[in-house]
């Protein structure tokens, strides 16, 4: 049986553990890895060189020579392979989610060629300088692309429970019922939960909610880890644990195929506010408070500045073609212009293109009480009967929200942010629901990239306020890409 069909086997009470899918996985990124630079650095010389020989020179001190670039090219994927092993770019904790992966690859790529410069300054070496500046952003920009493409394909694996760590929580009922309810969320971050022990230990129940299995108290998680075939065992409280048996716990994991994860009750904290301090044996955590420094303030501003001026320019077409078709289509002005609550709860005028028949803002009211839904924050109502025709597009490819660009070009809206919201919205806010106003709106956001119009009200104020306490200009670009995606694809959650 081949390492991929033990994979997906069928698992038993006495089967052997999963197979090793982290060392699989790996293995196969670091051949698509190879694959890929081999391609942009010889395909880089070949293009700057010819298939001709070519020599970089050396003259450091009495030290003179000349190297082929045939070699240097070799060397250099060579080191390259070397620096990404190094940075644990293929790390089994990295890998499927987050933007840690990606992170790696980009600075230990960097990073290899400042070396690289200084090497070649320092022996005076006179190295191409086109061939590097081509081969370093292309190189990183094409691994990015083969590790995406491999995200995809685990993402659409885990989806099956495969490639996925197997499972089993430990702890209170209350806690392993919130934490398996936040892994069942996010499939694809490789947690398919198979068990679960509680101080009860009632063995013919599962989590409530849920099909998992309760396989004993949490005296009996070494015999519920051999019964469910687990290689994880997450501890989700310690209220009915002792510090000694998490730490015997620890012990009967075998090494480097069963790991002990401990978690926190906390959520939605992203890893850079993070920190581990292991103080008089206790891994203490550390969660910074969220600081909005002059620094980030300035660099997000710039961004909005430069990506909807540039935008602007670049869709001016588009936007000008909308207009003609909104004018075109049914009496009334191109623009709808609507107050919303910005940043600070200060209000400003939000532009999109008209895409409902005038006065569609009077009967907004009798159709939430017809749909029962007028108390809710989150105010969407389904086939709408006020859309028109060409409004039904506009609205499903999101191009009504282009000339909110120039809300952004002057300084009320932000290119990413939690969406802005009318007054009547805002007044159902509650007090974490009103952190939303820490930020600058923006034209898209976190939640919308996460379900669109199909995403309850609790879930889209989660979602913001995990991206107000955790921005970072990364998280930013990742959404837009995000975005693009929901655009092109919008399916049935766009209306």
């Amino acid at each position: 049986m081949t390492d991929e069909q033990s994979e997906r086997a069928p698992v038993t009470a006495t089967a052997p553990f999963a197979a090793p899918w982290r060392r699989i996985y790996a293995r196969r990124l670091w051949i698509s890895d190879l694959l890929v630079l081999i391609w942009v650095v010889y395909g880089t010389q070949i293009a700057w060189f010819g298939l001709g020989a070519a020599d970089l020179a050396i003259s450091s001190g009495r030290v003179a020579g000349e190297i082929s670039y045939w070699s240097f090219s070799t060397a250099l994927i060579l080191v390259w392979m070397l620096t990404l092993s190094l940075a644990d770019t293929r790390d089994h904790r990295v890998i499927g989610a987050g933007s840690a992966e990606y992170a790696r690859i980009a600075q230990s790529s960097v990073t290899l060629f400042g070396v690289i410069a200084i090497i070649a300054f320092l022996t005076q070496t006179e190295v191409a300088r086109g061939f590097l500046l081509i081969s370093l952003p292309l190189g990183i920009l094409v691994l990015l692309f083969e590790r995406w493409l491999w995200r995809q394909w685990l993402i659409a694996q885990r989806r099956t429970g495969a490639y996925s760590a197997r499972v089993l929580l430990v702890g209170s009922r209350r806690s392993v019922v919130e934490t398996a309810n936040e892994l069942l969320r996010n499939k694809s971050a490789g947690y398919h939960l198979v068990g679960a022990c509680v101080p009860t230990g009632a063995i013919a129940e599962t989590i409530d909610g849920t099909d998992i299995p309760i396989m004993g108290s949490i005296s009996a998680v070494t015999s519920a880890l051999a019964a469910c075939n687990a290689d994880t065992v997450i501890v989700t409280s310690t209220d009915e644990l002792p510090v000694d048996k998490v730490k015997e716990i620890s012990w009967q994991l075998e090494p480097g195929r069963q790991h002990l994860v401990l978690a926190p009750g906390i959520a939605d904290i992203a890893g850079p506010r993070i920190h581990t301090r292991p103080v008089a044996g206790l891994p203490l955590i550390h969660v910074e408070t969220p600081r909005f420094g002059k620094g980030q303030k300035i660099a997000k501003r710039a961004f909005d500045i430069c990506a909807s001026l540039a935008l602007i320019i670049a869709l001016s077409p588009v936007l000008a073609g909308v207009a003609l078709l909104v004018r075109m289509s049914s009496p009334g002005p191109i623009l709808y212009r609507q107050q919303r609550i910005g940043r600070a709860g200060e209000p400003f005028h939000m532009l999109k293109f008209r895409s409902m028949r005038v006065g569609a803002d009077q009967e907004l009211r009798a159709l939430l009480e017809a749909q029962g839904t007028s108390e809710k924050p989150l105010f969407k109502i389904h086939n709408d009967p006020r859309i028109t025709p060409i409004g039904r597009i506009l609205r499903k490819y999101s191009l009504d929200e282009l000339p909110q660009l120039f809300n952004v070009l002057g300084g009320s809206m932000s290119i990413v942010g939690p969406r802005p919201q009318i007054a009547a919205e805002v007044a159902l806010y509650t007090d974490a629901a009103k952190r939303r106003l820490l930020a600058r709106p923006g034209i898209t956001g976190l939640w919308q990239v996460s379900g669109r119009s199909t995403m309850e009200w609790d879930d889209a104020v989660r979602l913001d306020l995990y991206y107000v306490e955790n921005w970072s200009l990364v998280n930013d670009l990742l959404i837009l890409v995000k975005t693009v995606r929901a655009v092109v694809q919008p399916g049935a959650s766009a209306h």
